[in-house]
């Protein structure tokens, strides 16, 4: 027939429906007065150096990891960065894997949340 076949649409992005990227000065108005879950996936040397406020530290390649994301509510915002953006990229899809509703990752990392 002539008729245009309804083709099923394919998201190759699936994450973008619930990891959002965050300006620091948004992510600093999501985090500010409220009891947010909020983690940093640097090392704990990092995390030592230097972290935001509340901020509990998950190091993402810590094997502990996992099993540090399961005491976190999956139907609560968690709130994650690192440095520079890598590795709370790469910890926004494991959550995700994890079954979370919604994640924000800070663009930029605490790099440049310091520096606003």
């Amino acid at each position: 027939s002539c008729q245009k076949k309804e083709t099923p649409q394919i998201t190759t992005v699936e994450h973008t429906e619930i990891i959002e990227l965050l300006t620091p000065d948004e992510f600093a108005e999501h985090i500010k007065n409220q009891d947010v879950q909020l983690i940093d996936v640097r090392m704990k040397s990092e995390f030592d150096q230097g972290h935001i406020e509340g901020a509990k530290n998950f190091h993402i390649y810590g094997k502990e990891f996992q099993d540090s994301i399961l005491t976190l509510d999956k139907e609560q915002p968690v709130y994650l960065y690192c440095k520079a953006g890598a590795r709370s990229e790469e910890a926004s899809l494991e959550l995700k894997k994890a079954g979370f509703k919604k994640v924000y990752d800070l663009k930029g990392g605490f790099s440049s949340f310091q520096s606003q």
